[in-house]
Order: structure tokens, then sequence, then C-alpha cells
């Protein structure tokens, strides 16, 4: 594959930019995203971004080392949860919030995660859970609703919502669809079961043994 073929998978050479310290983007969404964020500003939020593009290493990095228990695994209602000693199982528990590498949608650029950086108390580190959506960030996740239903939030809108696919729901993580579709156009299943083949990636076996299925319920949903 050349370069291009490989962005949907997070590998290649993406045209980023820095929008926020440390975050960077597509540099085609720069555009709508600031529109969205003096949207937000006028409205009383500030929004702040708390991941954004995200290479395959990356992704891959936070894959394996849930698996290894070095970082938190959480169950449905977001609470830490034992470490699985089933190979499948615990494939399954960390895609309840983690995508898999190669084809989470942070690979795209289009993607952020967003928070009202206005409503976080001093030295408050961000988690990015449903409890936050539903407590000081809910005016704020309110006003990003309205804007999404009214189709005024410049192209963007949520994608892991309720009834779509098997990952919880994520009411931070929003996309610039329009872009996004056109970065999805080259995906292939069959390419990431190719780029899976020659990774050290934990689970290895029961992700390609079940990769078509997974692909159903975990990443064409979320293409949308």
């Amino acid at each position: 594959m050349n370069a291009k073929d490989l962005l949907p998978y997070g590998l290649g050479n993406p045209d980023l930019v820095e929008i926020q310290k440390g975050y960077f983007v597509d540099a085609e969404i720069v555009d709508d995203l600031n529109k969205l964020t003096e949207d937000c500003r006028k409205a009383g939020f500030e929004l702040r971004i708390e991941s954004a593009y995200r290479p395959f290493e990356k992704q891959l990095s936070i894959w394996n080392r849930k698996a290894r228990g070095e970082l938190p695994l959480l169950d449905g209602q977001g609470v830490p949860m034992p470490l699985p000693t089933d190979e499948e199982e615990l494939m399954y528990a960390i895609l309840t919030w983690s995508a898999l590498p190669g084809a989470s949608r942070h690979h795209l650029g289009t993607d952020i995660d967003v928070v009202d950086g206005s409503s976080c108390p001093p030295g408050y580190e961000v988690q990015l859970t449903p409890a936050e959506c539903t407590g000081m960030f809910a005016k704020f996740h309110e006003y990003l609703t309205g804007r999404f239903s009214g189709n005024a939030a410049f192209g963007f809108d949520r994608v892991f919502v309720p009834g779509r696919g098997k990952i919880r729901p994520e009411g931070w993580h929003i996309a610039h669809l329009p872009t996004s579709r056109r970065r999805l156009e080259n995906f292939s299943i069959d390419a990431l079961r190719s780029i899976y083949e020659n990774t050290d990636i934990a689970c290895k076996n029961v992700l390609l043994a079940r990769l078509d299925s997974l692909a159903e319920d975990y990443i064409y949903p979320y293409f949308v």
C-alpha cells in the first residue's frame, strides 16, 4: 500500500495541524473546528480537546497496556474490573471502551474528545467517562446536542451513540463527518488483517479468528 492508502489505519504521513497544545488534527477540519470552538465560547463554554489524532502505534500501546493490566480496564459502567485470564474475554473487555488498533476513528485526524475546560475544577484530571458527561460537563454536552440536532455544528457530530454497534456511547467523542467519510473510502478489513499478522498485538490469535465479526460490531457501525 502507498502512504495515502495507509492513512485510515493510523499509518503513513497525514497532513496534521496542532490545533491546541499537544493535539493535532487533519488540516482540512481546522476552519470548521475553529468555528465550533468560537460558537461554544459565545455560549459560555471552553471547548477543550483531551484527545485528537492518534497514530497506530499509540492505539496499539493503549491496547497492549490494557491487556497487561498497566492501564485500567473498565466495565460497561466505567468501573475498574479485574483482568480476565481468558484471551477472548479479555479482548471483548478492552473493546468496551477502546477501539481496535488500525480501526480507531482517532487515526483519521478528524475526530476529537472534548470537554468544557471552564467547568473543570483546578487540578482535576479528566477521565472521559459517562459520569462526567452527565455531571460537570452536562450543560456543555446538552449545548452540543442542540447544535448537532440542528445541523449547526459545522460538520461535526457524535459517532458513538446508543443503539449503534457494541462500543459504549461516548458523548465526548465528536467527528467532522464530511472529512472522515473521505478518509475511510479505502479502508479494507483484509488490509487490517495483514497489519495484525505482522504486529505484536495482545489477543492476536482471537483477533484474527474473529476479525470479520468484530468488524460488524465494532468497526463498520461507526464508519458513518
